[in-house]
Formats: C-alpha cells, sequence, structure tokens
C-alpha cells in the first residue's frame, strides 16, 4: 500500500533536510522507488537530495498558459502535452524521483498550479510505494488539499521556546484546519549540547504526537549543505542519520 509523507514546519530550521534525510532513509532501507515531492516555491530538496531539478510544474503550467492563449493547445491535445511535460520533469535518480513544483511566474493566484500539481500527483504517486512531500512553511499546501490525505504529517521546529511554541500553534492549526493524517511525528532539528530543552516536555504533553524526535546539531550535516552535497552522502553511522533510520524503522512497523 501506498504511503505518503508530508513535512512542514517553521522556516529555517531544516525542514527540507529532514526531508531529504527521510528520502535517503527510506531508499537506504530498500523501501524503493521514492517519490520525492518539492512543493515549495522556494525550491531546494532537489540540492539536498544531490540532483537538478532543471524544469517545475510552475514553469510547465505557465508554458501551458501561454500556448493555450495563441491557441496552440486545446481539449485532449493539451492533455497530453501537460502529460508529457510533466514526465520531462521528473528527475530520475537511484532509489528515487523527484518533482519540483516551482514557483508560479505569472499574475493570479496558485490555484491553476495547485490543480496541475494535485493532477500530477494522483498520477504519479500510484507508481510508488513511497510519497514524501517537502511542503513550504507553515501548513498552506495541505491547506489546499493538494493531496486529500497523508500517512504521517511531519511538523518540524528548533530548541528554542518560540520554535517550540511554533509546533505546537502549527499542530493547532492543523486541527483548526482539519488536516487529514493517519499519524503524527513532531522533530527539533539543531538540538545544541545535546540537551533537550525543559519546553520540549511541556511540547510532549500539549500534542498527542505518535512520534517525537530531538535530532542534535551535526557538523557533518552542516559541511554537506555548505558543500551542496545531497544527503546520500551522509554516512549511516552518523548519528543523525543513525536516528532518522530508527525513526523511519519504527514508522514501517
Amino acid at each position: 500500500m501506498a504511503c505518503t509523507i508530508a513535512i512542514t514546519g517553521k522556516g529555517g530550521t531544516g525542514k527540507t533536510t529532514i526531508a531529504g534525510l527521510i528520502v535517503t532513509g527510506l531508499v537506504a532501507a530498500g523501501r524503493t522507488p521514492v517519490l520525492a515531492v518539492d512543493a515549495d516555491p522556494n525550491s531546494c530538496l532537489d540540492e539536498v537530495l544531490g540532483v537538478s531539478a532543471r524544469a517545475t510544474v510552475g514553469s510547465v503550467r505557465e508554458e501551458a498558459r501561454e500556448r493555450s492563449s495563441s491557441g496552440a493547445l486545446s481539449g485532449m491535445a493539451r492533455t497530453e502535452w501537460l502529460g508529457l511535460r510533466i514526465a520531462e520533469s521528473l528527475v530520475e535518480a537511484e532509489g528515487f524521483d523527484l518533482i519540483a513544483m516551482g514557483r508560479p511566474e505569472g499574475p493570479g493566484c496558485y490555484c491553476y498550479a495547485n490543480n496541475v500539481l494535485r493532477d500530477v500527483l494522483a498520477r504519479l504517486a500510484v507508481n510508488y510505494p513511497f510519497t514524501v512531500i517537502d511542503n513550504e512553511a507553515g501548513l498552506e499546501n495541505l491547506s489546499r488539499r493538494i493531496v486529500r490525505s497523508v500517512d504521517l504529517l511531519v511538523l518540524t521546529g528548533d530548541p528554542s521556546r518560540r520554535g517550540l511554541e511554533t509546533v505546537r500553534r502549527l499542530y493547532d492549526l492543523a486541527v483548526e484546519m482539519k488536516i487529514s493524517y493517519k499519524k503524527l511525528a513532531i522533530i527539533i532539528n539543531r538540538l545544541r549540547n545535546d540537551a533537550v530543552p525543559p519546553d520540549f516536555n511541556i511540547l510532549r504533553a500539549a500534542v498527542p504526537a505518535d512520534y517525537f524526535l530531538a535530532l542534535p546539531e551535526n557538523a557533518d550535516v552542516a559541511a554537506l549543505a555548505e558543500r551542496g552535497e545531497g544527503m546520500a552522502a551522509l554516512p549511516r553511522a552518523n548519528p543523525v542519520a543513525a536516528m532518522m533510520d530508527g525513526f523511519i524503522t519504527d514508522v514501517l512497523a
């Protein structure tokens, strides 16, 4: 049965790095192929995964709109053309494929781009046992119902009091917006000196998550990011990789 994992949280807390670690962890566990979805308009999941997304759903959307307005596309021809261009936008790598939403470049709202991405995911995801979606900060993509429900919702934050409070507010907002998920994970990133702050236990008491994980600040992860290398280069013995692998094992159990 296909499993959808959606990652979101406070911006600047390593959300995309965590998404990349989940993808590479699934690949390392042999749970392939994985569909990695970069649903953040500020696309960088490709870099975290060590690949390059040259085309995005957003750019295909703009091209389709231009062709339609000029009369070059209509009806079935437009549907076939979109399917072909989206397929060409898929980045194929060892153990995973990646599709990036990108940023709509023309005027207007995200509605059309969302509809295109929703259709793309519905068609692509059935071919993958796991789909991992890196969302923009907050719950915008999920609130637009790009996917109807997720198997695992991951909320990320940092160990600061403000960061932990943001995670709690995101959970409250997910409940208020009736975001549909089967299980919930809270991942606190960049724990300093391996010390869990007192407010972390307050968060655990306030949020009924299925999984809580605190990842330490790690020089190897930071060095890979500085060099622009993918998380696949992180040794599985690295403490962060080992903790994420253990988390993935628990999720798959």
